[in-house]
């Protein structure tokens, strides 16, 4: 009678100690297992199996640490766990678990203090890992975000439609990166003070556009405004993707208030109705933490719904472009020897009107690219980035160049035309200085 009354005390202390673990903040947690998330692929071009072993030397991802923060609502959303009917903030009751992950530029967690309102006013999870400034390499820092990410998805039901990767300065572009490379995974990223360009696979461009939403902040003293302000939030907005840039009144380069990210997660999440939309009609749009594909399984999906979208000839490009990612990502799957199968049938046939979709996309890209490059090169520049002038702005006048050659896009040609001899003027006008 003693033992089971003392197995009964000991269960019931480990389960007190895990909600306690469970819920509420931890100044630091450790990863449990290696990540199963792609972050091979958000560090290059194709999925290996076996990446370059100096991209992780000395790294353990059992003793990865992250700042953690998990509101009491996690306790209805445990993994695979899911419920009827609405929540009360117009969600659907089994979406899971809402979650900003936000990247350092230093090796300790930030971003909790100025985050730590908003999420516990509105049951959002925050983490935050060690160990992943600036100083750290690309790709182990990119294998720190993913190791804690999967660890979070893991322990809980985290929403893919609601997670949001956050950073600052250098870590806001690392948030970009990953973000771009892999949006099935996120909903949103939110660059402190920074900025990212898309992944060149057209496929993936497509996969932005269609579900992510991008939350840029940048401070009126901070000297990365003009490369937000100027240049990547403008750029993103005409390539389609939808951005918002909020300027934080007598902010340098540091991190926002509590309301400035109230707003910006408010605007993120107002996305999230047309994000499980897209994952309705297109499932392999989103990776939700209920199971985390394979390899094989994951080339077979996008494979699947690249096969989809060849049916329509609204979406056949998009399609096209899709079977070539699955081609050069998984070169040693099945998947892309089917992929390149129906890539040669369709590049044989005599009619190819995706060839016009190709063209104009990569017309859009340019004029996008010319105008926001234009406005960032001939606009005040901070100290720091004066030296880069002379390049960004014959930069900007070769794109000019090639939208008049291409001819095709009148109002583009016109401001081409209006803009070279301004720009050309500037150049000049640098290099004297320079002298």
């Amino acid at each position: 009678m003693k033992l089971k009354l003392l197995t009964c005390c000991l269960l019931l202390t480990i389960l007190r100690s895990t909600l306690a673990e469970d819920v509420g903040y931890q100044p630091s947690v450790t990863v449990r297992e290696s990540t199963r998330l792609d972050w091979v692929f958000a560090a290059a071009n194709q999925s290996l199996t076996n990446p370059p072993a100096e991209w992780l030397e000395g790294y353990d991802s059992t003793k990865q640490r992250y700042e953690l923060f998990v509101p009491a609502a996690a306790k209805a959303t445990a993994p695979k766990t899911k419920t009827k009917g609405k929540a009360k903030n117009g969600e659907p009751a089994d979406a899971g678990l809402p979650l900003v992950l936000f990247i350092s530029a230093g090796d300790q967690p930030t971003g909790w203090g100025q985050l730590q309102t908003v999420c516990q006013q509105r049951g959002i999870a925050f983490a935050s890992p060690f160990g992943a400034g600036n100083n750290t390499s690309m790709p182990k820092r990119i294998r720190i975000v993913l190791d804690v990410l999967d660890d979070l998805r893991r322990q809980h039901r985290i929403d893919a439609d609601r997670t949001y990767l956050a950073g600052f300065s250098g870590g806001g572009r690392v948030a970009c990166g990953i973000t771009f490379a892999l949006p099935e995974l996120f909903g949103g990223v939110i660059p402190v003070c920074a900025g990212g360009d898309l992944r060149d696979e057209p496929w993936l461009r497509h996969r932005v556009i269609d579900r992510l939403s991008v939350a840029m902040i940048t401070g009126t003293g901070d000297f990365n405004r003009g490369e937000v302000e100027r240049f990547r939030g403008p750029m993103l907005t005409d390539f389609g993707v939808r951005t918002k840039v909020t300027v934080v009144e007598k902010l340098g380069h540091g991190i926002p208030d509590a309301k400035t990210f109230a707003d910006v997660i408010e605007w993120l999440d107002a996305g999230a109705v047309d994000r499980r939309k897209l994952a309705a009609s297109h499932p392999a749009s989103r990776i939700g933490s209920e199971a985390t594909p394979t390899r094989e399984a994951w080339a077979k999906s996008l494979l699947a719904e690249g096969q989809s979208r060849l049916k329509e000839p609204k979406t056949l490009y998009s399609g096209l472009m899709q079977l070539q990612g699955v081609m050069q990502r998984w070169p040693d799957l099945k998947a892309a020897d089917e992929a390149k199968r129906i890539l040669l049938d369709y590049e044989a046939r005599q009619e190819k009107p995706w060839e016009e979709d190709d063209i104009d996309e990569q017309r859009r890209f340019l004029i996008a690219r010319a105008r926001a490059l234009d406005a960032y090169a001939s606009g005040e520049l901070p100290p720091q980035y004066a030296n880069q002038r002379k390049d960004m702005l014959e930069a900007a006048i070769n794109l000019w160049m090639l939208v008049i050659q291409d001819g095709q896009d009148d109002k583009a040609v016109d401001d081409g035309q209006r803009r070279l001899p301004k720009l050309t003027a500037m150049l000049a006008s640098d290099g004297d200085q320079a002298k």
